[in-house]
């Protein structure tokens, strides 16, 4: 057990086997929700109606999720960090799938030519990581930056919580009110709360929708209709409860499927479609870099340095050209949500999380098994993103113990960063713009589109060219802390 950084297990430590596999099945809980968000939300881009073919590409999601995962924690940055789909490659996935040669076309055409942006931009993204590109950019990188780029990952999201958990407050509320007891109120009383708070709420909140399902308190959607002198009169409709326990996907799901490269053709390659889809690899790379930092601070390991964060970009590159190739219609990239998850359960161990990636790929091979969990309700998942995104937004702001926080022009930096962050991205929503050639409106549009991004270069940009010093700016003391 380590003892520092109050983990009850640090990134070089080893839990007994069961417990490791009952750690790294939570971490598979915790990425659940975006990994199966990401083709729920492209498949109506994509044309993808039949919910076979919905389920085969959040199979390969899974795979190629825990793929990556081993290569990034064995090879890469070797930080317990999960690696995943990321909805900064959303907005380009939108467009392709938009363009006009594409607008009679099949399903699997479209996501050939997505599938080609992905491969080409991740060559781009192997050649910033594995040259030093990137790691040279960190000599002007200082806590002032780092807070709002982290915090803004965790802040820029909110709209995936209490939206999400408020379609249904009872077992929303319920899922964050019990990982708020488990993981502060009862983590001192028992182990069980301090090291597994989010499997715990879940399997309890899930269960609760389960019963309230099986009586008939949650009911499926329904149409009364009444006949009035032979003729069919709706009288009512019903939508399906947001908390319903849905068990046919279960029943429809195949035994067993192995995502292979390119089951969906060979991939296309347009020029417009990978410039359009290097906005994406853009806004990646700043979250993860900020996943980075975050990742480190709560497992305990070092601050990453220059030679770390390269690797970890590199590796992430090879990642998305794993995923471009099985065909995911996304990249990969650090995963905030299990970045939470370690500190809400203290439990930063490398091998937890490689257990976690080994256990994507199983199920993401086991097609009924993984089709339970897309039962889970969307409150659920909703509440668990409130708790696991304040707790990265928290962990962005621990930065600030490095800054002098008396400066004006720290505080200067800080607050136009943190709004503009949060501002920015609603202007771009409602007035997005449209220039010649296309493809600059949409590398426009997705940066300005994503907080973090925005953030990182206004605060990267003020804290280079404001006059500041060392200590001031934190560097002192960070560097010290490394």
């Amino acid at each position: 057990m380590n003892e520092n950084h109050d983990l009850l297990y640090g990134i070089d430590d080893k839990p007994a086997p069961m417990m490791t596999a009952i750690l790294g099945f939570q971490h598979y809980l915790t990425m659940f929700g975006s990994t199966v968000a990401i083709p729920l939300l492209l498949a109506p881009a994509l044309g993808i109606t039949d919910p076979v073919e919905l389920s085969w590409l959040i199979s390969t999601m899974f795979v190629v999720s825990g793929i990556t995962t081993l290569l990034q924690t064995t090879f890469g940055n070797r930080l317990p960090i999960v690696q995943g789909g990321t909805f900064s490659f959303l907005a380009p996935a939108f467009a392709i799938c938009g363009m006009a040669a594409l607008a009679t076309s099949g399903w699997e055409v479209r996501m050939q030519h997505v599938q080609g942006a992905v491969i080409l931009g991740s060559f781009v993204e192997i050649f910033m990581g594995y040259s030093g590109l990137v790691g040279r950019i960190l000599r002007w990188v200082s806590p002032v930056t780092i807070a709002p780029t982290i915090a803004l990952i965790g802040l820029s999201l909110f709209k995936f919580g209490a939206p999400i958990a408020g379609s249904d407050w009872t077992i929303g509320g319920l899922t964050i009110a019990l990982i708020i007891l488990f993981s502060q109120y009862l983590r001192r009383t028992h182990k069980i709360f301090e090291m597994f708070p989010i499997l715990l709420a879940i399997l309890i909140a899930w269960g609760v929708a389960g019963l309230l399902t099986a009586t008939g308190t949650f009911a499926p959607a329904h149409t009364f209709v009444i006949h009035v002198n032979g003729m069919e009169h709706t009288l009512l409709q019903t939508v399906d409860h947001p908390s319903l326990v849905r068990t046919q996907a279960i029943a429809d799901a195949p035994w067993f499927r192995f995502p292979t490269p390119f089951q969906w053709g060979w991939p296309q390659f347009t020029l417009a479609a990978f410039v359009g889809m290097l906005s994406g690899y853009l806004a990646s790379m700043v979250e993860s870099i900020g996943d980075y930092y975050a990742c480190a601070r709560l497992s305990g390991a070092p601050i990453p340095n220059a030679k770390i964060i390269n690797r970890g970009i590199g590796m992430e590159g090879v990642g998305c050209l794993i995923a471009g190739i099985f065909g995911t219609a996304n990249g990969t990239t650090s995963y905030s949500e299990n970045i939470g998850a370690i500190g809400l359960t203290r439990v930063g161990s490398r091998v937890v999380v490689q257990a976690g990636a080994a256990i994507m790929i199983l199920l993401g091979t086991i097609g009924k098994f993984g089709a339970a969990f897309t039962t889970i309700p969307s409150p659920i998942v909703g509440g668990m993103y409130c708790a696991m995104f304040g707790m990265i937004a928290a962990v962005g702001l621990s930065n600030l113990q490095f800054v002098n926080l008396n400066s004006a022009r720290n505080l200067f930096i800080l607050g136009f960063s943190f709004f503009m962050g949060l501002s920015l991205p609603e202007y771009f929503a409602s007035h997005p713009l449209a220039l010649e050639p296309a493809w600059l409106g949409d590398v426009i549009n997705t940066l300005g589109s994503t907080g973090m991004a925005v953030g990182a270069c206004i605060a990267l940009l003020l804290d280079n060219t404001i006059p500041g010093t060392d200590d001031e700016r934190g560097l002192t003391a960070w560097q010290k802390e490394a």
